[in-house]
């Protein structure tokens, strides 16, 4: 069957949401979006950051968004933009992204078309600035053979990106792959960079692309939901063909936020293409926010093929680097504002306390700044404390996987990881199993299917028979409750 004819339905409804979304039912969207911002945030937080939010404009699949202020798009895009795209998406029939912008500047609205050549908020919440503050967009669309991609911001390249011990592979591998000698084969296909969101994962893709852009070769950079919608308005259009022949000719495919990937056919399509670039010597590069054998949701040929090259993490910011982004986010502020002065101590104590993620080191630098800037005073430890307290999370448990449980109750009872996940039905492996099961229901958020499936293909009625006799058993016998409860200990720690 070819990929016209195989196209998944829900593709098909992004194409034709298009037409579906009328004023007065973009209107009601845009309310529900707002009703359930409200609930989630609570209406101390809403009246803060969306009460002068506006829903400008649904053109082409993107939502365009307006604030009155600078400081406001630069709030949300830090630390609001998934969440926002989330409720768009789920709430407004067609709708694929945000675009955000401050009201002052907002012209005509924009004509886009299978890729957006004005600047979008599609990207640039998403590119995890590793030095450089929140100040005017400056993006660059990058086009190959026509078809054009995400724009670059000009800002995100390897000279502003800092490197710390957390993120010195995934900077080498890039630079390499980057500055890699004309004519030569590539030395990492693909490079895959996987991390949590915030920690610089697109900061190091568009510094990729920008060497090679800049060393005269074809790139083209894609959000895995631009890839999506360009694929589906190709089809629209009855230019596929044209489309992946256009994508297969480039030198450099960047794909950001691969695990957003849906739809069988788009994931087909993705593959072959990234087969084809491979087969011929050009270079792929991918991102996403977990490893290859976690991506549930993309087809296992999909998987498999993203881990034949060069897998790399960037794990969490050590204090070291956070000093560093401070230092450098509050350097750029201060070209701005002369006056912005922070202390070696407020500086180490906000590098201290904020742990997770670039974008909420940028909102502790905004939180300061409009401190100094409103009273007039340089901040101490005791007023950033009070700037920045929400900023301020407590750590979360360690991210338990499937396999951790198995093997791990493999281990204490004596049995192989292999054995768990075959079908014998002795009594030394069937209660193995099934208190495997029962953790994985316990401390992951793996659907009951999804749980079956990695457990030897099963049935989700067999993980629900498992999770509820564990249940019952671990209520009437102390000593089985007390295995269980060392074995969630062991993987919680």
């Amino acid at each position: 069957m070819s990929m016209l004819n195989s196209l998944d339905q829900n593709a098909v409804d992004v194409v034709q949401g298009e037409d579906r979304t009328g004023g007065a039912d973009r209107s009601q969207a845009w309310d529900r979006v707002r009703r359930r911002l409200r609930a989630e945030l609570g209406d101390d937080v809403f009246s803060s950051w969306f009460g002068r939010l506006e829903l400008v404009d649904v053109c082409d699949g993107v939502a365009h968004l307006s604030v009155p202020t600078r400081f406001l798009k630069s709030w949300i895009q830090s630390h609001y933009t998934d969440r926002l795209r989330a409720l768009l998406v789920a709430e407004c029939a067609g709708v694929v992204d945000l675009s955000l912008a401050v009201r002052t500047a907002v012209q005509a609205r924009p004509a886009l078309r299978v890729q957006p050549d004005a600047p979008s908020a599609g990207p640039a919440p998403r590119a995890e600035r590793a030095a450089v503050p929140a100040v005017a967009e400056k993006q660059v669309p990058v086009d190959a053979d026509g078809l054009q991609g995400s724009p670059l911001d000009r800002r995100l390249t390897f000279a502003s990106f800092l490197v710390g011990r957390s993120n010195a592979l995934a900077h080498a591998a890039g630079e390499r792959v980057a500055r890699i000698e004309a004519g030569a084969a590539p030395l990492y296909n693909p490079l895959y960079v996987h991390a949590s969101v915030g920690l610089g994962k697109t900061h190091l893709l568009q510094a990729v692309a920008h060497d090679v852009l800049a060393a005269g070769k074809r790139v083209i950079y894609l959000t895995a939901d631009r890839f999506m919608y360009g694929f589906v308005a190709a089809l629209k259009a009855q230019t596929a063909l044209a489309f992946k022949e256009r994508l297969r000719g480039i030198d450099l495919l960047v794909i950001d936020d691969v695990q957003f990937l849906q739809g069988k056919s788009i994931q087909q399509e993705f593959c072959h293409t990234i087969n084809a670039l491979i087969d011929a010597g050009r270079q792929v590069v991918i991102a996403a926010d977990r490893p290859p054998a976690e991506l549930e949701s993309l087809d296992e040929r999909v998987r498999s093929r993203l881990a034949g090259g060069l897998v790399v993490e960037m794990g969490s910011l050590d204090e070291p680097l956070r000093i560093k982004i401070l230092e450098a986010r509050i350097a750029a502020a201060r070209q701005h504002h002369p006056g912005f002065e922070v202390s070696p101590p407020v500086m180490a104590y906000v590098a201290r306390v904020i742990t997770t993620n670039g974008r909420d080191l940028d909102g502790a630098v905004n939180r300061l700044l409009a401190h100094t800037t409103l009273s007039g005073l340089a901040p101490t430890v005791e007023s950033a404390e009070t700037a920045i307290r929400d900023l301020v999370r407590s750590r979360e448990p360690r991210k338990v996987r499937i396999e951790d449980i198995q093997k791990l109750v493999a281990t204490h009872y004596n049995v192989s990881r292999a054995d768990i996940l075959s079908s014998r039905r002795s009594a030394g492996v069937v209660k193995p199993r099934q208190i495997a099961m029962y953790l994985a229901k316990q401390l992951t958020l793996r659907s009951l299917p999804e749980i079956g499936r990695r457990f030897g293909g099963r049935d989700h009625t067999t993980v629900l028979h498992a999770v509820r006799k564990i249940d019952g058993a671990v209520a009437c016998d102390p000593g089985l409750r007390e295995d269980v409860e060392l074995l969630k200990r062991m993987l919680q720690d």
